[in-house]
């Protein structure tokens, strides 16, 4: 089990579209229960739940004709932790460039869509994120898109030594630019884990 999580967590991966599986795999090898929802009813049983990268647009028509939007807005109200990865921080944000419908639209943070580039524009950068401790996150862009405001009560975790903010949080509600999934490193996930541990309040 993750060191500092009290116990055995059951997280959803959203899997409509995108690379869930990673996120899985990174899960049960940390020794917590991973589950793939493809209905809304399996959102009852989770402690927590990541939303992964993938299209964007594709998984908000998903949401959409899946019935998901709603559920998914009154997960996000219950306090459990829910976490964003690239497309899925696309689709937690309130405010989002050039998406043709709308996502869950939680977060009080603006997108803008493959901000850096193409696929073949792809990088790696060395993070400092808060709350990560252990030195630099070596984090994955693809498609990335970039964060360009955090309003009140989110806040920044992580900027690009450029200054592009690429990681924040909003109370139980986190969201990266880039795939923490494709590493082999846990940290983030362990971060996300501990979220469903602190007091209610904490990360206002």
């Amino acid at each position: 089990m993750t060191p500092g999580i009290s116990r055995t967590r059951t997280v959803g991966i959203l899997a409509l579209q995108g690379d869930f599986r990673e996120h899985r795999e990174m899960l049960e090898r940390m020794g917590h229960r991973a589950v793939e929802v493809r209905k809304t009813a399996q959102l009852e049983s989770l402690d927590a739940l990541i939303i992964p990268g993938g299209e964007s647009t594709t998984i908000a028509r998903l949401i959409l004709s899946n019935g998901f939007q709603g559920p998914l807005r009154a997960f996000c109200a219950t306090g459990r932790p829910v976490w964003g990865t690239c497309a899925g921080a696309i689709l937690l944000a309130r405010d989002v460039d050039r998406l043709d419908r709308p996502g869950i639209e939680v977060m009080d943070i603006s997108v803008h869509r493959n901000a850096f580039g193409r696929q073949v524009d792809s990088f790696e950068a060395d993070l400092d994120i808060a709350g990560v401790e252990g030195g630099p996150f070596r984090a994955v862009f693809i498609r990335a898109p970039r964060i360009d405001a955090v309003r009140s009560p989110a806040e920044v975790l992580a900027t690009l030594p450029g200054g592009a903010i690429v990681a924040a949080r909003q109370a139980n509600m986190l969201a990266t630019s880039f795939h923490p999934e494709l590493t082999g490193d846990d940290r983030l996930h362990s971060y996300f884990l501990r979220m469903a541990e602190e007091p209610a309040g904490v990360g206002d």
